[in-house]
């Protein structure tokens, strides 16, 4: 078995993403000197916290000291975030033990040698049908960090193709974010914008259905001509000497195949029944109100107890074998709990500083007046600069929606054109910013640095955003309307 198995996160990526975290984080203590403390009132809207328009106050200095400044990622331990923030730890550690049992006992190889078989010769079909199936759970469901669980697997596929770990990230990761943003039915984003601005739930389906696809088509052509060149160069990968050591557990020969292996064959359908498990648990959280609550915690419990029982139905040597790979799993994902306390403290910090509101009170008054393609311009890029601080889509919808209603209102946006704009800069910023758990998660599985994804990711990004924002302009030409 090689010691290498399981995920790790590279010294390299560790410190470059420490590093700009770290920076991130004194910036944002900065502002809270820089821009004067404020705040809206607040109402309870459907048992959760909405802003009351008109109510911003300034409050003068906020007590604020420098030091807290470093100690917030130990402060977001005990703060309103303490929970999830506790359960998105618990998650990776999780990943990270089942995902090592499963390499080290070969039923991640068997699975893999399997798919590459059946579609060796059909694989651009394989990634179109992956592309798809996390782009709508994305869209239909909201369905965004529970997938993470599957993005190792992804990456050890494109592996086994030829390709490299950000084709891996493309087809999960950053397929189900921007399914997330394309939201067709998403009830996180869509389902509480839509109900904030008194709109018929998920009316204005057929508009963007059109996105949906046109987003699938832009993802799908860029992660193709990408693949294509890695395989005629793989030289020419941005992570080609990342991804050395690793791919190399994954290039097939027939002479050391495993598919002939009737413990690994039974140990995998095992599996696979699991994975079947999971997937059914998270379609039932979108449709259980209670069930999505523990939604993610029931995943990383799923995908665990997995790698345990194909462990021991596999040829994996003594059960003290076993746990003792489950502890290095475990201690293998640490760096990325790190990463995770220091993402979550910089929202931490701005809201204890007392400025977010402040920044949400400035951007709505430079926008009254602007033209409507200008304030569409404008919310969008305001949704894009909140998520900076704040992941949660619907946290932000009852904070930015009930002030900006009624300014789009007098602009002459329509508020599904509105809601669109926020869906769009609340759902691609996901892929962008290292203050997004979620994306630093889906990172640390692989070999990707932040600063090399986002080296990769950004002209996609930078498409995607010139094409939503056609389309806003568009909304704006036609008056898109609740049908």
């Amino acid at each position: 078995m090689n010691e290498k198995s399981g995920i790790t996160i590279s010294k390299k990526s560790f410190f470059s993403s420490v590093t700009i975290l770290g920076v991130l984080m004194v910036l944002a203590g900065i502002l809270t000197r820089i821009i004067p403390a404020g705040v809206y009132e607040r109402m309870s809207v459907d048992g959760r916290e909405s802003v009351v328009p008109g109510s911003f106050r300034f409050i003068g200095e906020a007590d604020y000291p420098i030091y807290r400044w470093f100690t917030a990622p130990v402060e977001v331990l005990f703060g309103s975030d303490a929970v999830t923030i506790i359960v998105i730890i618990l998650f990776i550690l999780f990943i990270g033990s089942s995902f090592r049992v499963l390499d080290r006992s070969g039923i991640l190889r068997y699975i893999m040698e399997s798919i590459v078989k059946r579609f060796e010769k059909r694989k651009y079909l394989l990634m179109g049908i992956l592309i798809l199936f996390f782009m709508l759970f994305g869209s239909l469901f909201g369905i965004f960090e529970e997938l993470i669980v599957l993005v190792p697997m992804a990456v050890t596929l494109s592996y086994s193709f030829g390709w490299d770990s950000l084709v891996g990230l493309g087809i999960s990761a950053m397929a189900s974010g921007f399914g997330f943003a394309a939201a067709i039915f998403n009830p996180f984003t869509l389902g509480v914008a839509q109900t904030l601005a008194d709109l018929p739930a998920y009316s204005g389906t057929g508009y963007r259905v059109l996105i949906f696809v046109t987003i699938y088509l832009i993802l799908y052509g860029f992660l193709y001509f990408y693949a294509r060149k890695i395989e005629k160069r793989p030289s020419a990968s941005l992570v080609y000497q990342e991804d050395r050591a690793v791919k190399s557990r994954f290039t097939f020969d027939e002479k050391e195949s495993l598919l002939g292996n009737e413990k690994l064959k039974k140990a995998v359908k095992v599996y696979v029944a699991f994975m079947g498990l999971m997937v059914l648990t998270i379609l039932l959280g979108f449709f259980i109100p209670e069930l999505s609550l523990i939604t993610l915690p029931l995943v990383a419990v799923i995908f665990l107890v997995a790698g345990i029982l194909g462990g021991i139905m596999s040829e994996y040597g003594t059960f003290g074998d076993l746990l003792k790979d489950l502890y290095k799993g475990l201690l293998s994902m640490l760096p990325a709990v790190v990463l995770i306390l220091m993402a979550m403290s910089i929202k931490h910090i701005m809201t204890k500083g007392l400025v977010m509101d402040s920044i949400l009170y400035y951007a709505s008054g430079y926008m009254e007046g602007l033209s409507p393609n200008l304030a569409v311009l404008g919310l969008y890029l305001l949704i894009l600069v909140l998520d900076f601080f704040i992941g949660s889509g619907s946290a932000k919808a009852f904070l930015v929606m009930p002030i900006v209603l009624p300014l789009t209102d007098l602009i002459g946006i329509t508020r599904q054109t509105t809601i669109l704009a926020f869906c769009f800069g609340d759902g691609f910023s996901n892929l962008l910013f290292p203050t997004n758990p979620t994306l630093m998660i889906a990172l640390g599985l692989t070999v990707v640095s932040y600063p090399k994804w986002i080296r990769w990711s950004i002209k996609i990004q930078l498409v995607v955003f010139l094409v939503t924002l056609g389309f806003l302009f568009l909304a704006n030409n036609f008056g898109y309307g609740p049908f």
